[in-house]
């Protein structure tokens, strides 16, 4: 039985130039792409239908064409962009403080036990507790300015990237760590070396669950305190029975939550390139 060879006047038809792989056409290069947009498009077409055949309250839901007008009427006014830049600035604020805390904290309490076993119950209480229920007691200690809604966020994000954090370091590979202490690995080398790469993933994770939980408590925030920003939009869309506008806010929202989650894909391509060559 023969092997047949790869083409020699064609190599592309067998592997992808100096890759070692496979050739890909262009769907399976963007299947995700493709597939997603068609269901949204058709998932439009059909609301757009019934809108237009005069099946949909307006009171109750708008189409996709009142939307889109709205959505021009607000970006031309300069309403939309002032509450989308409130909303941006709170939520990179309030989202920068807690990575910048919890990850290390996190690398903290999984690698000492005794200060992780001390702080668990209070860390898994917190967690647990819906953070709209600290609304009242926040707007005891901030007032209704631009603290209290950075502190809704920030309160949103900083568990879910502690926890991933500290379940990350914990999950290391025990018999790895024994070996590199075998070897007279200082602590340094262990956590640069081992404990990083391994917890990596795990901290993106966090990242990716405080994103979601972030614009959460944009929103919150925003609905309850304060008129500024997107949440604002959203609750005066509803009290007014706009749901054009609101639909507006939910938009934003969610393109702003597709748009990060794409970015955390790519830095998560970064890190496994990464944790390859460590």
């Amino acid at each position: 039985m023969t092997i047949p060879e790869p083409d020699q006047d064609n190599p592309q038809k067998t592997l992808s130039k100096g890759s070692g792989k496979p050739d890909r056409s262009f769907y399976e290069k963007h299947d995700g792409l493709i597939l997603g947009g068609s269901a949204v498009l058709i998932a439009l077409t059909v609301w757009q239908s019934f809108w237009s055949a005069g099946l949909i309250d307006p009171l109750f839901l708008s189409g996709p064409s009142v939307i889109a007008t709205r959505f021009a009427d607000e970006l031309n006014e300069g309403r939309l962009t002032h509450h989308l830049s409130f909303s941006a600035k709170n939520f990179l604020t309030g989202f920068s403080l807690a990575t910048l805390l919890s990850v290390p904290l996190g690398i903290l309490l999984g690698w000492y036990r005794i200060p992780r076993l001390i702080l668990d119950p209070f860390i898994n209480g917190f967690y647990a507790t819906p953070r709209i229920a600290f609304i009242p007691l926040i707007i005891m200690w901030f007032g209704i300015g631009l603290g209290a809604k950075i502190f809704i966020v920030f309160l949103s994000v900083f568990f879910p990237i502690l926890i991933n954090t500290i379940h990350g370091v914990k999950t290391t590979d025990p018999q790895l760590l024994k070996a590199a202490r075998s070897f007279c690995a200082s602590e340094w080398e262990i956590f640069r070396s081992i404990v990083l790469p391994c917890t990596v993933p795990f901290i993106v994770t966090g990242i990716r669950q405080g994103v979601a939980h972030g614009l959460i408590g944009v929103v919150i925030g925003e609905f309850f305190v304060g008129s500024d920003g997107i949440g604002y939009l959203i609750g005066e869309g509803g009290t007014m029975f706009e749901t054009d506008l609101l639909f507006v806010g939910v938009v934003v929202i969610s393109f702003v939550g597709i748009v990060m989650a794409q970015l955390l894909n790519r830095v998560t391509r970064y890190f496994d390139r990464w944790r390859s060559q460590t």
